[in-house]
């Protein structure tokens, strides 16, 4: 796995919005508290392109963001929103130079379209963090924003997640891959579909009817992404429904269900995803875990 090189005092990150549009304003704290950090924000009127949903249509979105992995001066990429788009746009990016000098691309939820591209044809290791349209004024010391920053500057990052009834006991120590449930199962059969053998695979998923939990994971084990995972890592499973007749699981029994035939160890309720507690993960570097006695720790 390759790793970016890390950010110092005055290394330039961007802002880029590959799907949902976003104003200058839901951005603006995001760059105050980079500023604050100590780094350089670039971004240009490229970024609150508007059509229909998206910002701005294919062509800018991704003429945009091909101008900022070929940029040599940009750092990192810190991509503004999810929402819906970076499949419709992935393929049209040419990551020649990106490959010669790799940069973080960060974010979550549609983000997931980059982390898993990126990691399975390049093996360039990605952070999976909090994104500008979450940051707010009078609130940079967020858990989230701490560990974004911390994971940027090559820090270890150590977790000790409450205990869940359904975790299953064990260690790892295993390159981590995954993102959002629904983005996963959607690119399945793609350039983008992830090898997980021999893998942590992290999930975590919003909005979602809980029989699609199930039609997802079904999908998952049937072809073969669970068989010879190292762990499995589950993040929030938020805001979930049900039908007039319910389903009778959780989303979190459901997920159980389908690894229960599987030895490899398992944590429910990490700190990612869809919530203001998002912690920071590096995607594609090793994750160490040890389950014991209830007690979690995590280092990535």
């Amino acid at each position: 796995m390759i790793v970016p090189p890390y950010l110092k005092p005055g290394d330039m990150v961007a802002i880029a919005a590959p799907a949902r549009k976003v104003t200058e304003q839901e951005v603006t704290p995001a760059a105050t508290f980079l500023r604050q950090a100590g780094m350089e924000v670039y971004y240009d009127d490229r970024l609150f392109a508007d059509c229909h949903q998206f910002a701005g249509d294919e062509s800018t979105r991704a003429g945009y963001i091909q101008d900022l992995l070929d940029n040599p001066d940009v750092k990192a990429i810190w991509f503004a929103r999810g929402g819906y788009g970076s499949a419709r746009i992935i393929d049209r990016l040419n990551f020649d130079r990106f490959r010669q000098c790799p940069k973080w691309l960060v974010g979550y939820s549609d983000v997931t379209v980059f982390h898993a591209h990126v990691h399975q044809n390049f093996g360039i290791a990605t952070l999976h963090a909090t994104m500008p349209i979450n940051v707010r004024d009078g609130e940079f010391d967020q858990e989230a924003n701490r560990t974004l920053l911390a994971a940027l500057r090559g820090e270890t990052l150590c977790y000790n997640p409450a205990p869940h009834p359904l975790n299953r006991e064990g260690s790892f120590s295993a390159p981590v891959v995954g993102g959002n449930l629904s983005i996963l199962y959607s690119l399945m059969g793609s350039p983008s579909e992830l090898d997980t053998d021999g893998k942590v695979l992290f999930i975590e998923d919003l909005d979602e009817y809980l029989y699609h939990i199930d039609r997802m994971m079904t999908n998952l084990e049937r072809s073969g992404k669970l068989r010879n995972l190292a762990g499995l890592l589950v993040g929030y499973l938020s805001d979930m429904h049900d039908n007039t007749i319910p389903y009778g699981k959780t989303a979190a029994e459901i997920v159980a269900e389908h690894c229960a035939k599987y030895d490899f160890p398992v944590i429910f309720n990490f700190p990612a995803g869809h919530e203001s507690d998002n912690r920071a993960i590096r995607m594609g570097c090793d994750l160490h875990c040890e389950i014991r006695n209830h007690q979690i720790t995590i280092e990535n």
